[in-house]
C-alpha cells in the first residue's frame, strides 16, 4: 500500500494531465454533433470537382422550401371554410314575421294578402343558404360548408351566403318594384325587427380541417435508387442536381442512426479530438516543458480551447450565420500573453481544426480563422499597450473582410448579390475581441498567471513594495536598479521575457529590508555588524534574506513567477567569504551550513538574474577598473557559476551564455566610464 502511495505521488502530476486529457477530450465530442457528416462540398452554377457520384442507398429527392411553401398557399387559398348553421331560426322567423306583419299592416288589408306572401318568399331567399353573423375576409369564391349538428348540410361559395351588411341592399332590391315606397319602408323596418343570423364561423373545425390537408403535403418528389449516377465529374451542378445533392447530404446527415452506427461515429470524434489535443501535449513537452509540468497552465491551455468551442458550437445551434461573431483571435492573444507566440498559433490551429467538424463552409471557415490568427500573432506585439491592441484587432478585421470578399468572388464571379450584414460581424467580432484585456486580468486571478500587463504595473518603482525598499534599504534598492538594467539588456540579446526578468531583478532582494544594515551595500557609516557575530551566525543572516523575500513577496501577493527569482538568484551557492573565514578556524565545518538553500535556477530569466546579480554585486570590489579586469571579472564569476552546476536545470546554452556576457561587460564599461587604453 505504501509503495503504491509513492508512486501515486510521484506520478500525479502524469495522472492529472491525463484526466484533463480524457475529460476535455469527452466534453469537446460532447459538444459534437453524432451523426454522420457528407463528405463532398459542391456550389449552384459551379463544377462537380469529385468523382463520379452513385447513390450509396435509396433516398427521397425533397422539394425545395419554395416548392413547398407554394403548395401551402395554395391548400390555404382552395381549402374549405366551416360554418355552423342554425336551421330552428328561419322557423322562428316566420313565425315572428306573421306576428309582426298584421301589427304593422293592420290597415291596409287591402294589399294585405300579396305583401304578405312576398314576405314570405323573401324570408325564403334570405335564408336560402344563411345570413352571416358578421362580414368575414374571405373571397367570393372561396369554398363554404355548411354544418348543422356535426352534419354537412350545403357546400357553397363564400358569395351565396348573406352578410349582414348587404341586408337592407338585398330586401330594397327586392321590393323595388312590387310595392310603394311607404310600405317598402314599413317592411324593411319589419325585416329588421325580426331577423336574425344563423351562420356563424367554425374556426376550430376550419383550422383542424387546413392543418390536416397541409400535415399532408408530400416534402418529396420522386426518389433516386441505389447506385444510380447522380452526377458525373466536372458536371456543372445545375438546379435538379444542387436539389438530389442537397437530398443525398440531409439525408445522409439526418437519417436515424442505430446504435451501432452511433457508437462509431463517437469512437471515431473521440479519436480525432483526441489525437489534437495529445499533439498539443507533445508540442508542450518538447517545445515547452516548463509549461507541460505546470499542471496549473496546461489546465489554462485545455480550458480555453474547450471555452472557444463551447462558444461557437452554442452559435451555430443558434444560428449558424452569425459565427463569426465568435471572438476566435482571443485564443492566441491570451495564449501570447501568458507564454509566447508559437504555443498561442498552434493551440489556435488546432482549435480551428476542431472547430473544422462542425461549422457550414469548413475549408473558408478554417482558412479565415487561420489566417486571423497568424495575423494576431505577427501584429500584437506588446499587449500592455493599448493602442498596439486596437491596431491589432482593426488590422484583424480587415484581414477577416479582405478574405471573405476573395471567397465570395470565387464562388459567386460577382459581387451584386455580396451579403454586407457579413462585414457587420467581422466589425462586431473585432469589438469582441478588445475583450481580451479584462479576459486577462480575470485569468491572472483565476489561475495565477501573470501577463505583460501586470508585469509593467510591477515595474513601477513607485509601488508601495519598492518604496518601502529604497526607503529601508537604500543601496539594494540601487543595486536592484543596476541588476534589472544589465538583465533587461541581457534578455533582450538572447531574445528572453525582458520585462518577466526586469521586474524579477526588482524584487530579488527585497528579503535585505528584514536587516538592511548586514549587508554591505546599506552600510553608510563605516560600522559592520558582522564584526560581532561568529561567521556561522552571519552567514545564516545572508543566507536568510531569500526565505525572509518569500515571505514579504507573499505578504504582498507578488506573482509565483516573481517569486522564484526570489528563490532561484543565488542557487545553491555558497556565502564564500564567512565559509572560507570560518574554515580558517574551523577544518571540519561543513559547507551546506554556508550555502543557499536553492532552487538553482530552471529559466533562462532565472539563470539571466543570477549572472547580473553577482557580477553587479561583485563590481563594487574592483578598484581601478580597465576593460581587461572587467572582461577578465565577470568570464571569472560565471565560469564559477557554470562549474558548480548553477545553469544545469535552465534551458540555456553556452552560445547564450557567451551572449549574455558580452553585454555585461560592454555595460559595465559603460557605468564605469571606461576609456580607450592608448599605448604610450
Amino acid at each position: 500500500m505504501k509503495e503504491l502511495l509513492n508512486k501515486w505521488y510521484k506520478n500525479h502530476a502524469l495522472v492529472y494531465k491525463i484526466l484533463l486529457f480524457l475529460l476535455t477530450t469527452l466534453f469537446i465530442v460532447y459538444l459534437f454533433p453524432k451523426t454522420g457528416k457528407f463528405r463532398y462540398s459542391f456550389e449552384k452554377g459551379k463544377p462537380w470537382q469529385s468523382e463520379n457520384l452513385y447513390a450509396p442507398f435509396n433516398f427521397a429527392i425533397q422539394k425545395t422550401q419554395a416548392e413547398i411553401i407554394e403548395e401551402q398557399l395554395e391548400i390555404e387559398n382552395n381549402a374549405s371554410v366551416y360554418f355552423d348553421i342554425d336551421l330552428q331560426i328561419p322557423k322562428t322567423i316566420k313565425l315572428n314575421y306573421i306576428a309582426k306583419f298584421n301589427e304593422v299592416f293592420s290597415d291596409s288589408m287591402s294589399l294585405k294578402k300579396d305583401l304578405f306572401k312576398q314576405g314570405t318568399d323573401i324570408i325564403e331567399t334570405l335564408y336560402e343558404n344563411g345570413i352571416l353573423d358578421t362580414d368575414y375576409p374571405y373571397s367570393n369564391d372561396k369554398p363554404v360548408v355548411l354544418v348543422a349538428s356535426n352534419t354537412v348540410e350545403k357546400r357553397l361559395e363564400y358569395k351565396g351566403l348573406i352578410e349582414i351588411n348587404q341586408l337592407r341592399d338585398r330586401l330594397e332590391s327586392y321590393l323595388a318594384k312590387s310595392t310603394s315606397s311607404e310600405n317598402k319602408n314599413r317592411m324593411i323596418s319589419l325585416f329588421f325587427d325580426i331577423v336574425k343570423p344563423n351562420v356563424t364561423l367554425n374556426e376550430t373545425l376550419t383550422k383542424t380541417t387546413l392543418e390536416e390537408e397541409l400535415s399532408q403535403i408530400s416534402l418529396t418528389r420522386g426518389s433516386i435508387d441505389k447506385d444510380q449516377l447522380i452526377i458525373s465529374k466536372g458536371q456543372v451542378v445545375e438546379d435538379e442536381e444542387y436539389n438530389i445533392l442537397k437530398s443525398l447530404k440531409s439525408e445522409y446527415e439526418s437519417q436515424v442512426w442505430n446504435t451501432a452506427n452511433y457508437n462509431w461515429v463517437l469512437v471515431a470524434y473521440t479519436l480525432l479530438v483526441a489525437l489534437a489535443l495529445l499533439m498539443l501535449l507533445l508540442f508542450l513537452q518538447k517545445y515547452r516543458l516548463e509549461v507541460f509540468q505546470n499542471n496549473t497552465k496546461v489546465t489554462f491551455i485545455f480550458f480555453n480551447i474547450a471555452l472557444m468551442i463551447l462558444l461557437t458550437t452554442l452559435v451555430i445551434n443558434y444560428n449558424s450565420q452569425y459565427i463569426y461573431v465568435v471572438p476566435l483571435c482571443i485564443l492566441p492573444l491570451v495564449l501570447k500573453a501568458f507564454f509566447d507566440a508559437r504555443l498561442g498559433l498552434f493551440a489556435h490551429v488546432l482549435t480551428v481544426l476542431l472547430l473544422g467538424f462542425i461549422v457550414p463552409n469548413s475549408y473558408e471557415y478554417m482558412f479565415l480563422q487561420i489566417i486571423a490568427g497568424i495575423v494576431t500573432i505577427l501584429t500584437v506585439s506588446e499587449l500592455y499597450k493599448r493602442a498596439n491592441l486596437f491596431i491589432s484587432v482593426g488590422q484583424i478585421t480587415l484581414i477577416y473582410i479582405i478574405a471573405y470578399f476573395a471567397f465570395f468572388v470565387i464562388h459567386e464571379g460577382q459581387i451584386t448579390t455580396l451579403k454586407w450584414d457579413t462585414f457587420g460581424l467581422f466589425i462586431l467580432c473585432g469589438l469582441a475581441t478588445l475583450f481580451v484585456q479584462p479576459l486577462i486580468y480575470i485569468y491572472e486571478k483565476i489561475f495565477g498567471l501573470v501577463s505583460d500587463v501586470s508585469l509593467l504595473e510591477l515595474s513601477d518603482t513607485n509601488t508601495k513594495l519598492l518604496k518601502e525598499l529604497s526607503n529601508k534599504a537604500p543601496g539594494t534598492f540601487h543595486h536592484s536598479l543596476n541588476v534589472a538594467n544589465l538583465a533587461e539588456a541581457s534578455a533582450n540579446e538572447i531574445g528572453a521575457n525582458a520585462m518577466l526578468v526586469r521586474v524579477g531583478a526588482l524584487y530579488h532582494d527585497i528579503g535585505k529590508m528584514k536587516n538592511p544594515t548586514y549587508f554591505t551595500e546599506n552600510q553608510s557609516n563605516g560600522i559592520n555588524p558582522h564584526d560581532e557575530l561568529s561567521s556561522r551566525e552571519s552567514a545564516t543572516i545572508i543566507v536568510d534574506h531569500v526565505l525572509n523575500g518569500i515571505e514579504i513577496a507573499k505578504k504582498f501577493n507578488l506573482p509565483d513567477r516573481v517569486i522564484d527569482f526570489i528563490r532561484t538568484h543565488h542557487g545553491t551557492s555558497v556565502v564564500y567569504y564567512f565559509y572560507m573565514k570560518e574554515k580558517a578556524e574551523n577544518d571540519a565545518v561543513n559547507i551546506e551550513d554556508f550555502s543557499y538553500p536553492g532552487p538553482k535556477p530552471f529559466s533562462k530569466e532565472t539563470a539571466i538574474l543570477m549572472m547580473c546579480d553577482s557580477v553587479e554585486a561583485a563590481s563594487k570590489s574592483l578598484k581601478e577598473p580597465t576593460t581587461t579586469k572587467i572582461n577578465d571579472f565577470v568570464e571569472n564569476i560565471i565560469n564559477k557559476q557554470m562549474e558548480s552546476g548553477q545553469f544545469l536545470n535552465a534551458n540555456i546554452t553556452f552560445k547564450e551564455i557567451q551572449s549574455i556576457k558580452k553585454v555585461i561587460k560592454h555595460k559595465l564599461a559603460n557605468i564605469y566610464h571606461l576609456r580607450i587604453e592608448y599605448p604610450e
